[in-house]
């Protein structure tokens, strides 16, 4: 069965300085036993602020690694979730659910990616 990466992206700019709320966190915890109970759900975290993030690029044959946060861009990877789904359907009806919980002052956007095998 295929595996996919959504990718949460976020804008760090909109989201709570608090962090996500009690009643998010509950929705999320409910989703989360549901996706997992579903066999669908792999692994799961969110991720560190980009201001504790470092960005390491290879351009030209040199390497240079760039301390956040990431002024360049506006949105950042803020968490993921590795999920196995019958298909891309799948991955995308659970994505959709899962940003569904946010409340209308969080910006999220998934980018979900079929994991190549083999």
């Amino acid at each position: 069965m295929p595996r996919y990466l959504s990718m949460v992206r976020i804008d760090e700019t909109s989201a709570p300085a608090e962090g996500p709320s009690p009643e998010l966190m509950e929705r999320m915890s409910e989703l989360l036993e549901e996706i997992t109970k579903a066999g669908v759900m792999l692994d799961t975290a969110g991720l560190g602020p980009s201001a504790k993030g470092k960005r390491v690029r290879w351009e030209g044959g040199q390497l240079s690694v760039t301390d956040g946060p990431f002024t360049e861009t506006k949105e950042v990877v803020g968490g993921y979730a590795l999920m196995q789904c019958k298909d891309m359907a799948e991955a995308i009806e659970w994505t959709k659910r899962f940003l569904k919980v946010h409340e209308e002052h969080w910006t999220v956007t998934c980018e979900v990616r079929e994991i190549e095998e083999g």
